[in-house]
This record gives structure tokens, C-alpha cells and sequence, in this order.
């Protein structure tokens, strides 16, 4: 059974990012705040959820959420800025999408920036957890899926409506045939046999 707060704010936001280890495409960030008589059985952490359930939990999210934002975060600037910080950023970003100003912040993970002095608490596992953060992952989840599935019109080699940009042994194989695209993250480590400095 997930839990609905973490603090005694009104406002409580929860956080949270999909794709961090994929090779391709953003970093997405959702933040959500929910109402305090908000239930849902089927709401839990996006990982354990099938795509049917998450798609199904996008909609009663958006529509019964007092206030949800979304925000990718492009290839360009996490190689610019690296990952965590990418991380963070779009956060940061989809709480400032946020119609409603949170009163205190809940962070899936152990590592976040201070957001405009809110008082805020990283929570491992959190996604697992907390209500909020669950609603924040099924929608960084829905919104970066659907993402990849409209590149992998434009790259169809690399299958990305299928692995959505992760590690996987097809997507490697597509990168050692056909080489890297403009969404590929050219700061990862594309290929296992690529070295990290090429001196």
C-alpha cells in the first residue's frame, strides 16, 4: 500500500525521471500533486507496471491530479551537463510546470538540488513509496515513450519504439551497423568496447 504523504504540507509534490541509462533520447521529468482523498489501487512504481496499466493510469493521473507537469530534457544538454545534473534539471523544470506552487517536495532517488527554498526530501525507492512520486513516474514513463516511439519513425533501425533507447544487444547492434544519430548521448558509452578518452 503506498503512502499519500511524507510531510504535513498541503501542497506535497512528488518527482520523479524516466531514462536515465538509455543511450538515446531525454531524460523526461514529471511532478505531481495529488488530492488528499486520492486512491488508486493500480498506481504503483512505472517498472512494475505494464505498458497497458500505465497507459491506462496516464489519463486518471492528468485528469484527478491537482496540478502535473512534464519536461524532457534533450541529448544535447545531458552530454552538456551530464546525466544527474540533466536529471535534476528536468525536475526542477516540471515543477516549474506546475500550476499549483508545491509546499514541500518528495524525490525519488538520494540526490536533488534545492528547488526555490522549498523544503524538500529524497526518498529511495520512493516511486515504491509514495503516491505522488508513483504518478510522477508513470507519467515521465507514458510521456517518454511516446517520444521515442515518434523518433523511431525517423531511425527505424535502431527499434526505439520497442527498447526506447536502453542498452539493449539489438540497439548496440544498430549502433555498430549504422553508426550514431543526432539523438544518440554522445557523452555515454555507446558501445561496450569504447573507450572512454581516446588519447
Amino acid at each position: 500500500m503506498l503512502l499519500k504523504k511524507h510531510s504535513k504540507a498541503h501542497y506535497e509534490c512528488g518527482t520523479d525521471e524516466a531514462g536515465r541509462g538509455c543511450l538515446a533520447g531525454p531524460v523526461t521529468a514529471a511532478a505531481v500533486i495529488l488530492p488528499e482523498n486520492f486512491k488508486n489501487t493500480l498506481l504503483n512504481d512505472s517498472k512494475q507496471l505494464s505498458e497497458l496499466k500505465r497507459d491506462t493510469l496516464k489519463p486518471i493521473i492528468e485528469t484527478q491530479a491537482l496540478s502535473f507537469g512534464v519536461r524532457h530534457i534533450f541529448q544535447e544538454k545531458i552530454d552538456e551537463i551530464n546525466i544527474l545534473n540533466a536529471s535534476i534539471l528536468g525536475m526542477h523544470c516540471a515543477i516549474d510546470a506546475l500550476e499549483i506552487a508545491p509546499e514541500f517536495i518528495i524525490v525519488d532517488g538520494n540526490k536533488f538540488k534545492s528547488y526555490k527554498n522549498i523544503p524538500h526530501a529524497t526518498i529511495v525507492k520512493g516511486d515504491s513509496k509514495y503516491l505522488s512520486i508513483a504518478a510522477a513516474s508513470v507519467l515521465a514513463k507514458t510521456y517518454r515513450d511516446a517520444y521515442m516511439a515518434k523518433i523511431h519513425e525517423e531511425f527505424p533501425m535502431y527499434n526505439w519504439k520497442k527498447n526506447k533507447g536502453y542498452p539493449t544487444k539489438e540497439h548496440r547492434e544498430a549502433i555498430r551497423t549504422y553508426g550514431i544519430t543526432k539523438y544518440h548521448r554522445t557523452s555515454f558509452r555507446l558501445l561496450p568496447e569504447q573507450l572512454k578518452l581516446d588519447l
